[in-house]
């Protein structure tokens, strides 16, 4: 081969190299990229206000959760995860300039009374506040809450109103080494028995389902990340057992049907009332437990939620 032609040769090869570069660089991005770290930015300035950060989830509802980690609890003789019923959370949607924020917060006895001052004074309402189990120790109360206006402001008001407690914000500690050989359950099993599917988080086997008809409250769409979807908690007690907790999401009709088919199977009903003041429809919760056989367990739940006008 000539000398010409091998300068030739490599001269292409070149340009080959480079336009390759090239169409990778000046590709789109993958479909919802942008949007998605557009959402994500956002937000930075409530995580900052609030201290902790959050997570874009369907809907664009920006939800923060702020579990009890600080709290050892136990709930007739179980350790409880904070993961499993100690879950405070506050849920931003925008509104136009502003926004609306609705969420949950676990607290102990003696923190009820300057959290709900504290919000009570930067005009956050206070729309529920009782009790999601019994026979817990130390006793525990959840205060549900809402508010419009600047985001940043409300998020600031729910960190100061915290700060009355001992909830943990800031940067979370370092993650300590995940723990082997606890108890487990046959997720695909439990699944099955159930009819939904769900996730592990933190040994926790979570499941989610929303209602098929629009919620709404004052005008605006309630969306299932906002707390109006029941949720289904599993936390392994070993021999194939589990804990049970969440709250089912009903309409006045559906409440004692459902009642009546935990009951049957064995399954404890704890508490029952309103989370928020003006929802369409009027929705009701229903909060559960038992400690038993977990696959036996998802067969009542599963009663339950085929009572209910549910998202297949």
């Amino acid at each position: 081969m000539r000398i010409s032609d091998r300068r030739l040769i490599l001269v292409m090869a070149g340009v080959i190299v480079i336009a390759a570069v090239a169409v990778v660089l000046l590709s789109p991005r993958p479909p919802g990229a942008n949007a998605q770290q557009k959402a994500e930015s956002d937000w930075k300035p409530v995580e900052e206000a609030l201290g902790k950060s959050g997570q874009v989830m369907p809907g664009d509802v920006f939800r923060v959760a702020m579990p009890r980690t600080d709290l050892k609890v136990k709930v007739q003789g179980v350790d409880v995860k904070a993961g499993f019923a100690l879950g405070s959370y506050a849920a931003f949607k925008k509104m136009g300039k502003d926004a609306m924020v609705m969420g949950d917060l676990v607290l102990l006895d003696e923190e009820v009374k300057d959290v709900m001052a504290a919000l009570a004074s930067k005009g956050l309402a206070i729309t529920a506040l009782h009790n999601h189990l019994n026979e817990m120790s130390p006793h525990v109360m959840y205060m549900h809450y809402g508010g419009h206006g600047d985001a940043v402001q409300l998020a600031s008001a729910i960190r100061e109103a915290l700060s009355k407690s001992g909830t943990p914000l800031g940067q979370p500690p370092a993650a300590a080494a995940p723990a082997s050989g606890g108890p487990e359950i046959d997720q695909k099993q439990v699944e099955g028995a159930l009819g939904r599917s769900g996730r592990v988080n933190n040994g926790i086997l979570q499941v989610g389902v929303a209602r098929a008809e629009k919620i709404t409250e004052n005008g605006m769409e309630l969306l299932p990340a906002m707390g109006v979807n029941t949720a289904i908690n599993f936390q392994p007690t070993g021999d194939g057992k589990a804990a049970i907790t969440g709250d089912f999401v009903l309409i006045g009709r559906e409440v004692n049907p459902v009642l009546k088919a935990l009951r049957e199977h064995g399954i404890q009903v704890t508490a029952l009332h309103n989370h928020a003041l003006g929802d369409n429809p009027r929705l009701f919760y229903m909060h559960f437990w038992a400690n038993d056989d977990a696959v036996k367990l998802a067969r009542g739940l599963k009663a339950g939620l085929g009572l209910t006008n549910s998202k297949k």
